[in-house]
Formats: structure tokens, C-alpha cells, sequence
């Protein structure tokens, strides 16, 4: 899209991530926003990646995304979709780092203000809040999530009692809290609920620590509990059947040998990957992600040098259930365990006390991948005790039996360093009263970095240029970042002297946008503009430092220059090996060379059999078929019209030069039309984020008998881009971002005479992720009546239904509407051509011409 203009959001290129919680429809909504505030939108590249040397600030609701590490490297702010909504509100921008989506920002969009606290209370309530991600508010102002006092007695309680205060303790958002809610978190480094500190009459002053506490779920832990898994569960919405795990698309999985699974689930597993878009390779060298079970072995050493995606069988499930990335060093034992375990703990004997469910399973496998021995009850001979309250029989009991008390963050940060922890470190021995620590488990990081020294060190010298570029990235994100306190881990920029962060002390970095402060030569040299980072007051204006001095952003800057050449040549390594990973050039005439070697070696071993067999006819073996380096859907192509034994012949030549045709629905890399078509096959393709080839790829591929390289036959069709108002590359990298979700969570109802058949918008609307359902205004389709107050005061959300302006469709308008508006949904009965304008741009969005009476009022019906 356009470059910046004025506004709010006047300098800013801005780049979405998206994910569950913030869908594409979601995403258009916010562009518009940010476009009408002077903001230039980036789109993804076409392998679907963030074009991160073109945005100032990625727009993201989790970390867990793969350029999540290069951005930090760079310095990027990621914030989440909050800090538009705050912007805006504010008429200016907001600062960066109270929107964070990093979950170790454990305060991020915390508005605190504190009411007749001691100064120095006050001071360190208001740093640490200020250091992990939140705000100071002078006074309780409508922005205000939270008032820290002692009790209700204070001007500031008072007066935002006074502003319509319903409920027992709350004022719109703000939280009535005692001090000792700040002071616990600030000691774990977590975020812990704040419902026993709730004033007037908190839980902690009123209950004994020793009452019963009920053991709390933890979301963290799903799919996480154990490094290999049993069975691979259901996706979350049960009653559908398993969507493609496009989370794999365009990937390469290697299966290591040490995961000690079964034939048949190796193939299940293969299935699910090849049906998501990707491929099951047997090759390190071939891989992109590579899952074992143990930190052990050279395929284990070569991947991680290599800098490719290390996980266990539960990282795999875990993707599979959810078809969303997630890092795997995000999860303790969604990476492999160490063969003997963590120096120090092979003689310990751990029980555990005040776990429930997944945390005691949890906790059960992390001990024994620790080395260490479990054992169910405490016995004198046990070394140490893990939990989650210090009030318990086994409690009470540790120290006459000389048995070490600590909460799990200490074997989790432990596993995490690779390295046995002190006890005696505050906050493995902190148990905040009336808090069950098991709401807090499972969000220690492994470090990378401790992972390299131990396991995977050196390797240097074999390095490809494209894994010397990611490990440069790692360690400049890892030179960024913060080393100690709670935020360890976090990157949050650090002023010119290159000193750690005080979290007492705020400090500000900004960039200046090229053609402005900064000189020709910085602009040539950074191309990321206008990144206010701001860590001062709230209401201040953000200002502008000098990029003079040697600040982390320039040691960024010089770490990319120097890794230029890289860049350069592993770019054109990719041109030369196809978009598909398909060996053009000499490689390719390798392989094929040594085939041939293979097939005559086969052939004269075959004549030179005994006089007997010499004397039958020599059956000549075919020649095995060669790996498929393409996928492709084909439409539209008049040389196999009419002619279907023509189709068998090309077909078969095309699978030998490595080329295999699919139909809609399959995993493919390209979609070969004579031009734009809105075809089920190539509106099903694009939804893959497949690139356009013009059908003389393949008239140029049968005439040779070479596969030329894909780049030379991008389609073009200007007259059909200008039609539909698009751009055919923009829609495919939309696509590969959207990963098949452009629609999801949207319904999208049907009636059964629509034009050319429902069958096919079905397959569009599912290839897009879409809800669809056929609507006969019967039981069963009804959606379920809700009032606004049910949806949290929201507004209504659309919901569709593709039809004809017929009589026999007309009649169900009526009931359709009413049941969309008692479901406190908008009701929009459209053409179905809507559904096409948005399958073929990939972008949900909505123009009134698609309503059926507008439609058919436009085209004279």
C-alpha cells in the first residue's frame, strides 16, 4: 500500500501478524484505521514473511511468530492490536512498551496510580510496574486499570467510587489492590490473580494462609506435559473434522529416529504434514524443522548448529492441534530433553506438594528429564520438595527430615539454564498467601544461548549463509535483551552507553525517520523508519534522540552490514533452487546423472545373469519416478479440452521432469491459469497462497522436457487486476500469511438454489477457513439467540448468506434476518460474487454493491 502520510500514525509502516486472536477480518478493520490516521500498511512478502526492512512497528497478539527474534535483533517494537485502540483515544501515539505482547511484560497494559502510599513504596511499586511493561497514572482517570492503597480511606478511592461504581470492588476497569499484590508478582517475576488482594476486605487479611485453596487450571500446559505424548488429541472445535496443518506449508519435517514411534504413526504424521503444504524429508541438510526426542546425536548437533527448528513430538503435536507456529523454546519440553539429564541432579529424590492434574504430570516428567528421581510420597531420604503453598502435611514435615521446601520456578529455571539453581535465591522460597502457585507454571523459556554452549557449541566453519545469518540475528537479539530481574529475556532497547537496564529509571530511544534528523548516508543505511520507543511519562510527547553514539540500534545497523554478503548469497542460492525448493541447474543434472548411473549399473548386472536366465527376454525395470519438486493446480488450460488422453500424456511427462498435478483442495506451490480466473480450482489454489504461472510454464516444460524456472512465468493479467481491483502477487502473499484462515471464525450461510450450485462455494468458503452451512430456515441452523449484554456489550458481528434474488430464496430473507439480529449478529444477504471478491483479493472486506438488492439493481434485474 501507500506510504505515510500525516496523522497519528504519520511516520509509520506498519506489518500485521496474524494469528487466533487477531484474523484477517480483524486486520482489516485495524488497516483502515491506520491508514486513515496517516499510516502505510506493508504487506507480506510472497513466501508470506514480514518484509521487516520496510515496517517501523509490527502489529502482533503474541510473540510466537517466526521473525519474532529478527525483529528484536532490530530493534522493531511489537506491540499488540491495544496500542491502536490507545493511540487513537489519545489523539497521539502511545508509548510501545506497556502494549507488548512478550508474556514476561507481566504488567503490559497496567495503568496504576497510588493512593497515600509511603514514598518509597510508591517509588518501588511504580518502577517495577513502570520496568515489566505498565503505566503511572497521576490520578484515577478513565484510563486507569488499577489503584494500589492500603485501604478505601483516600481521596482517589473516593472519588472513583463516586463515578457510578458498581460491583464490589471495581470502577469501570480500575481494580482496588493492597501493595502486597505488586510486591508478590515483582519477587516471582509472574503475574499472579489478583482476586485475594481485591480491598475493601482482601482475602489475604481476612483468610489464614493455611485455609483450603482450590488447585486453579493452567492453559499454559496444554499439549506441554510431557516431551513424547501418548496420542495426538482432537482439534479444539470437535465437531469438525481435522483441518489441513497449514502451519506446515511450505516446510520440510525430519522425523528422528529416536522418537521410538511406530511405522504406521510415522505415516499418519507424514500424511498430516504433506496435506498442510509441507514435506517429510530424510535429510538434515534438506530440513527445516527437525524433531527428536533427545539433546543427543549428530543429526540433533547438525540442526540446532544449523540453526533450524529443534522441537520434541509434543512441539509437533502441539502444532498440529493448533496450526499455529509457536517457538519451541517457549515450552519447556516442547524441546528435547537432555539424554543424562542437568549436572547435580542425578542423587536428588523430588517429590512434589499442592499440584494438581497437568502441573503434577507436568512437574512428574520435568524431575525425571532433570535426572532426577520421583517419587510420589515424602520420605526422609528425599532431598528436596516442590509447592505450590508452604501449608501442607508434607510441608510441615520438610524440615525435621532436613528435605528442601521450593516452588517449582526452581527446577523450571533450572532446566531452562541447564544448569542446577541455588536454593536459596528469594524467589524459589516466596509463597504469596492465598495464591496456589500452579497458576504461574509452565512460563519459564528455555535459553538458547545456554542450549549452545552445552549441547550444540561451535560448528562455525560448516555453517551455510543462511545459518550464519539466523545465528548473527540470535545473537544480537540475545545482545538486546535484558539479563536480569524478571524481564530477563525481554528486549526493551537500552540508551547509548550500553548499560544494563535500570528498572528503577526510565530511559528513552527513538529513530529518526530518513530524510529527516538522520543524514543520507543513516537513511541508505537504515531502512526502518520512525520507531518512537518511549519510556517516559505517560502524557509526554515522544521525542526524538540522536541516532549519534554507540546505541544498540547502531551496533544493529553495522551487525546487518556485515551480514550483507550473507544475505546476498543465500538470496541467490534461493533463485537458483525455485520458490518450491526444486533443484534448477546443477544439481538437478547431478541427481539426474547419477540416476542414470544407478539404471545402467541395474541393467548390465541384469544381462550378466547365468547362461538360463540370460537366454529370457530382459524385462527392462521402468525407471523410478523422481521426487516431486512442484505441486501445481491446473485451470483453464484449452490444449487438454475435449481431449482427455492428451491430459494423460502431459501429465505423465510432467510427473517425470518432477512436476505432479493436484486437484483443488491439495496442498500446491502454483496455480497455472491463461489468466485470472474466479474458478473453484484457482480461487482454492490462492487460498493455499500458491503463486500464478501462465499455462506457457507448461507448454515451455512439455516442448523442452525441462522444467524452467517458475520466476520467468509469473501471470500476468493486467485487464483482470484492474476489474477486481487487485494485484495477483499481493493476494498469494496475503495468503501464505493467512495460511487458509482468511475467513475463519466467519459463517457464511448458503441457500440451496444459488446459482452453479452451493458445492463450490463451499470449497471456497472452507478453503478460506469460513464457517459455511446451507440455509433451508429449519432447525439446525439457527443461530443462538444472544443480547448485546451476553457479548460483552460488542458489536454486532456479520454474518452472511449467499443467495439468488428469486422468489424461492426471497422468502427466507425474512428469517434469516431475524435470526441473525435475536444472535446479535448484522444480517447481510449478498450476492455470491462477494464471497469471490474476497477469496481472490484475500482480504475480508465488504462493499454494499454485494447486497442482492444493490447487486441486482446494478446489473438491471
Amino acid at each position: 500500500m501507500g506510504d505515510a502520510g500525516d496523522g497519528i500514525f504519520g511516520e509509520c509502516s506498519v506489518a500485521f501478524v496474524p494469528s487466533n486472536s487477531l484474523t484477517p477480518r480483524y486486520i482489516s478493520e485495524l488497516s483502515s484505521v491506520l491508514e486513515d490516521n496517516g499510516a502505510a500498511i506493508r504487506e507480506p512478502r510472497r513466501d508470506g514473511s514480514i518484509p521487516i526492512e520496510e515496517v517501523s512497528h509490527i502489529i502482533s497478539n503474541t510473540i510466537d511468530f517466526p521473525q519474532y527474534v529478527e525483529s528484536q535483533a532490530v530493534m522493531i517494537p511489537v506491540v499488540t492490536a491495544q496500542w491502536i485502540a490507545a493511540s487513537v483515544s489519545r489523539r497521539r501515539q502511545a508509548q510501545v512498551r506497556p502494549f507488548s505482547p512478550d508474556p514476561r511484560m507481566i504488567f503490559a497494559e497496567v495503568v496504576v496510580t497510588c493512593a497515600d502510599l509511603p514514598e518509597m513504596d510508591k517509588e518501588s511499586i511504580i518502577g517495577a510496574t513502570m520496568a515489566l511493561g505498565g503505566q503511572e497514572s497521576k490520578d484515577s482517570n478513565r484510563f486507569t486499570t488499577h489503584i494500589c492503597a492500603l485501604s478505601m480511606d483516600n481521596a482517589k478511592v473516593a472519588n472513583a467510587m463516586a463515578k457510578n461504581f458498581k460491583g464490589k470492588s471495581r470502577w469501570g476497569d480500575a481494580l482496588f489492590l493492597t501493595t502486597h499484590r505488586f510486591d508478590a508478582c515483582f519477587k516471582l517475576g509472574k503475574r499472579i490473580d489478583e482476586g485475594p488482594y481485591l480491598l475493601p476486605e482482601p482475602e489475604i487479611l481476612k483468610k489464614s494462609p493455611r485455609d483450603e485453596l482450590q488447585i486453579p487450571a493452567n492453559a499454559n500446559l496444554a499439549g506441554a506435559t510431557s516431551v513424547s505424548p501418548t496420542y495426538l488429541s482432537s482439534p479444539p472445535d470437535t465437531d469438525v473434522a481435522r483441518p489441513p496443518a497449514t502451519v506446515f506449508q511450505d516446510r520440510k519435517v525430519l522425523l528422528s529416529w529416536d522418537l521410538g514411534i511406530t511405522p504406521r504413526l510415522t505415516k499418519v504424521l507424514g500424511d498430516i504434514i504433506d496435506n498442510g503444504g509441507g514435506k517429510v524429508v530424510a535429510d538434515v541438510a534438506d530440513c527445516d524443522m527437525f524433531i527428536c526426542q533427545y539433546r543427543d546425536g549428530p543429526q540433533y548437533v547438525q540442526a540446532s548448529q544449523s540453526c533450524k527448528e529443534v522441537g520434541s513430538l509434543s512441539w509437533l503435536y502441539h502444532l498440529i492441534v493448533h496450526n499455529q507456529w509457536r517457538n519451541p523454546l517457549h515450552r519447556l519440553l516442547h524441546y528435547p530433553v537432555p539424554k543424562n539429564g542437568i549436572e547435580g541432579f542425578k542423587d536428588l529424590r523430588i517429590t512434589v506438594s499442592n499440584y494438581g492434574g497437568e502441573a503434577r504430570i507436568y512437574l512428574e516428567n520435568l524431575i525425571r528429564a532433570c535426572g532426577a528421581e520421583f517419587t510420589k510420597t515424602m520420605r526422609a531420604d528425599n532431598t528436596h520438595l516442590i509447592t505450590a503453598r508452604d501449608t501442607s502435611e508434607k510441608c510441615k514435615a520438610a524440615p525435621e527430615w532436613g528435605v528442601a521446601v521450593v516452588n517449582h520456578l526452581w527446577i523450571e529455571e533450572s532446566y531452562a539454564k541447564c544448569e542446577m539453581k541455588p536454593i536459596n535465591i528469594q524467589k524459589y522460597n516466596h509463597f504469596p498467601p492465598r495464591t496456589n502457585l500452579g497458576e504461574i507454571i509452565g512460563q519459564t523459556f528455555l535459553d538458547e544461548s545456554r542450549l549452545r554452549d552445552i549441547h550444540y557449541p561451535g560448528g562455525e566453519e560448516s555453517m551455510s549463509p543462511r545459518a550464519k545469518r539466523k545465528r548473527k540475528i540470535l545473537e544480537a537479539a540475545e545482545d538486546n535483551a535484558y539479563h536480569k530481574g524478571p524481564a530477563e529475556g525481554v528486549v526493551m532497547g537500552r540508551p547509548e552507553q550500553d548499560r544494563g537496564f535500570d528498572v528503577m529509571r526510565d530511559d528513552a530511544e527513538s529513530y529518526a525517520a530518513p530524510g529527516k534528523e538522520a543524514n543520507a548516508s543513516t537513511a541508505m543505511e537504515t531502512p526502518v523508519r520512525s520507531r518512537h520507543v518511549h519510556f517516559g511519562k505517560e502524557n509526554g510527547t515522544p521525542s526524538v534522540v540522536s541516532t549519534g553514539g554507540r546505541s544498540a540500534k547502531a551496533k544493529a545497523r553495522d551487525m546487518l552490514q556485515n551480514i550483507a554478503p550473507d544475505i546476498a548469497l543465500y538470496e541467490r542460492e534461493k533463485k537458483r533452487h525455485g520458490k518450491a525448493g526444486a533443484p534448477w541447474g546443477g544439481r538437478r543434472a547431478a541427481d539426474l546423472a547419477e540416476k542414470e548411473k544407478s539404471a545402467k549399473a541395474a541393467t548390465k548386472s541384469a544381462h550378466e545373469d547365468d547362461d538360463e536366465d540370460a537366454r529370457r527376454p530382459t524385462k527392462k525395470a521402468r525407471p523410478s519416478l523422481p521426487e516431486v519438486d512442484m505441486r501445481v493446480v491446473v485451470t483453464g488450460y484449452k490444449r487438454w479440452v475435449g481431449d482427455r488422453n492428451k491430459e494423460d500424456q502431459d501429465r505423465r511427462k510432467l510427473r517425470d521432469l518432477g512436476v505432479q498435478i493436484v486437484i483443488e483442495g491439495q496442498p500446491c506451490d502454483y496455480v497455472v491459469a491463461p489468466n485470472v480466473m474466479r474458478t473453484v480450482k484457482f480461487l482454492c489454489a490462492l487460498a493455499r497462497g500458491a503463486t500464478g504461472l501462465s499455462t506457457d510454464f507448461i507448454e515451455h516444460a512439455l516442448q523442452t522436457g525441462e522444467v524452467p524456472a517458475p520466476d520467468d512465468f509469473l501471470l500476468k493479467d493486467e485487464a483482470a487486476e484492474k476489474k477486481y481491483n487487485l494485484k495477483l502477487e499481493r493476494s498469494a502473499s496475503r495468503a501464505k500469511a493467512n495460511r487458509g484462515k482468511l475467513l475463519q471464525g466467519i459463517p457464511i450461510y448458503c441457500t440451496e438454489n444459488i446459482r452453479n450450485g452451493p458445492e463450490s462455494y463451499q470449497a471456497i468458503a472452507e478453503a478460506n477457513g469460513a464457517i459455511f452451512k446451507l440455509y433451508r430456515a429449519r432447525s439446525g441452523t439457527t443461530i443462538k439467540p444472544t443480547t448485546a449484554e451476553e457479548d460483552g456489550g460488542a458489536p454486532p458481528e456479520p454474518v452472511y448468506l449467499l443467495s439468488n434474488n428469486m422468489g424461492d430464496d426471497k422468502h427466507l430473507w425474512p428469517r434469516f434476518e431475524e435470526m441473525a439480529k435475536n444472535g446479535n449478529m448484522e444480517p447481510r444477504i449478498v450476492a455470491p460474487d462477494w464471497l469471490l471478491d474476497v477469496a481472490m483479493a484475500q482480504q475480508v472486506r465488504f462493499d454494499k454493491k454485494f447486497l442482492i438488492e444493490n447487486y441486482n439493481r446494478k446489473a438491471g434485474k
